[in-house]
């Protein structure tokens, strides 16, 4: 006999939708002393940073903004961007969070396509939005803030249009308050992210309140993440929204310490002055970090925890960061998946084993998130799994709650990432005997020399165990007997006399012939604000050399 549902249904009493709005809240009440944010010498706690969102979100009401409006922001890691992942869906809009270093076509582009109503920006980026917004025939409203504590001013370009000033238009509402209404639905609109496209026009990737709480949650589940973190922002917040930690440390009431312009020796200091507990970011951030702390010598008498993502970690960058007494762990995920949404859970019993024993384990991207579903890779041909032999490459594809809704505007798009039930991923790899999964390449960037997939990841791994490479990327040039034949391109240490035969000769110890690199550049890389590598720029290059 089955259980009567009748009488027992969803009520305000039993039911809330899930939004991370709650996360604020909370911690307002619960810690309005404990410091919210801090940024070179300025602190706010809870209470008042809470009394600054409400104050933004008023502003927004008073412009017309309901649910489902799109609010445009253009900032670095400044308090005023977490301000805005509150301000902003306190009101039912829907948060988009620009690169802060795409040029001024995409940011026309962006500005369109989602139909911003309001853009808020800091005066630095003026020459760029002013270019962006030339010819646009609905522009939106605009609101520029002037980052003082960074010593900035405000932009001609705000004068000459008359633009409105952040500051001056929250201190119009400090006093106001603001009661707050979690969405009626939590599959609504929470944030619209354009993901870096390399051919084309970008796509927007549209958040919902549910899975931007359940990647919050999952986040701190993940990481065992405890009570009252100092967290360096190193991670652009227009990142996958900082791959949700702007509600994850809040509801941790921990402090969000801000970093304007990322960079090692600043996130060293960071470390320093301000006790930093966790960070986040790639694994050219975790290079930097390294290298300063070694050749500066410098020793660390904290205990700090790094999650990394982007390209797969060389094993030898994380042992250098192992060396340096940070502790790693390694995520994987998309824009798609609200960032982080696989990770390599690490087992007890392997900590008994050799440091590059670990290295190699950490380098897997792992298992599903518990707030993620499931995980699978794939034969692309005939969309069978593929064995679990460490050996055999297939598609990754992903389901569960920290999905996307879809892409804006793009119902083709759409139903081919999420055919069969399943995001497709495009990035391709292995999976082991234990159920973790290993990337090996995008499937852009497998290269096919006589017939034979070259990993650009494994080649790019080999380079890195030389001790005086800093950075390395491996991309397909086009050869007229191989077809493609592996080129890497390098960054050296400083006074380095490292030549293209040293780099030759170390491959070959590590690799078979036909994966050798046949050309070498030593370049400083073309890299995106979060640290990925403009791997199609040197694809480009590649084939005029």
């Amino acid at each position: 006999m089955s259980i009567s549902e009748d009488g027992l249904n969803k009520n305000q009493a039993n039911f809330s939708a899930l939004s991370p709005l709650s996360f604020l809240e909370r911690t307002r009440k619960t810690f309005p002393n404990h410091i919210a944010v801090e940024y070179k010498d300025y602190k706010i706690n809870y209470k008042d940073a809470g009394y600054r969102c409400d104050a933004l979100a008023n502003f927004l009401k008073n412009r017309g903004v309901n649910s489902g409006s799109v609010i445009a922001v253009m900032l670095p890691n400044i308090p005023v961007m977490w301000e805005c992942h509150y301000g902003i869906p306190m009101v039912s809009g829907v948060i988009n969070a620009i690169n802060t270093r795409l040029d001024y076509h995409t940011v026309n582009f962006i500005l369109g396509h989602g139909e911003s109503e309001i853009f808020i920006y800091d005066s630095e980026y003026s020459e760029i939005i002013e270019k962006a917004l030339e010819g646009m025939p609905n522009p939106p409203l605009l609101v520029e803030f002037v980052d003082k504590i960074a010593g900035k001013k405000r932009s001609e370009f705000a004068n000459k249009i008359n633009c409105l000033d952040y500051e001056t238009e929250i201190r119009n509402y400090l006093d106001v308050g603001f009661e707050y209404v979690l969405p009626e639905d939590e599959w609504s609109s929470i944030a619209l992210n354009y993901t870096s496209g390399t051919t084309g026009n970008p796509k927007g990737v549209v958040y919902h309140h549910r899975g931007a709480y359940l990647n919050a949650i999952g986040n701190t589940l993940t990481w065992e993440l405890p009570m009252h973190p100092k967290y360096l922002w190193t991670l652009p917040m227009f990142h996958c929204n900082g791959w949700c930690f702007p509600w994850t440390i809040t509801e941790r009431a921990g402090t969000h310490v801000c970093l304007r312009q990322p960079a090692g020796e600043l996130i060293v200091d960071a470390f320093l002055k301000h006790s930093i507990t966790h960070l986040c970011g790639a694994p050219i951030v975790m290079q930097m970090v390294a290298d300063h702390l070694i050749q500066n010598n410098i020793s660390l008498k904290i205990n700090i925890k790094m999650m990394t993502a982007g390209a797969p970690p060389p094993e030898a960058v994380l042992s250098k960061m192992a060396s340096c007494g940070i502790e790693v762990i390694h995520v994987y995920g998309l824009t798609e998946t609200y960032g982080p949404a696989v990770v390599c859970a690490w087992h007890p019993e392997w900590n008994d084993l050799e440091p590059i024993e670990q290295a190699k384990l950490k380098s897997r991207q792992g298992v599903t998130y518990s707030v993620q579903e499931n995980i699978k890779i794939i034969d692309t041909k005939t969309n069978i799994e593929v064995p679990k032999n460490g050996n055999t490459l297939g598609e990754v594809l992903i389901k569960g709650n920290i999905t996307m809704k879809g892409y804006l505007k793009n119902s083709k798009a759409t139903d081919e990432a999420f055919e069969g039930g399943w995001f497709h991923t495009g990035d391709l790899g292995v999976w082991y005997e234990d159920g973790y999964i290993q990337l090996k390449d995008r499937s852009k960037d497998i290269i096919i020399s006589g017939g034979e997939n070259i990993s650009s990841i494994e080649v790019e791994d080999a380079l890195y165990k030389h001790p005086d490479v800093v950075t390395v990327a491996v991309v397909a040039k086009n050869d007229e007997k191989w077809g493609e034949t592996p080129c890497a391109f390098v960054e050296l240490k400083k006074g380095s006399l490292v030549n293209e035969i040293d780099l030759k000769n170390h491959c070959k110890s590590l690799l078979a012939s036909f994966k050798v690199p046949g050309y070498f550049r030593f370049v400083e890389l073309p890299k995106t604000s979060t640290g990925k590598i403009q791997k199609f720029k040197l694809r480009e290059e590649a084939n005029l050399i």
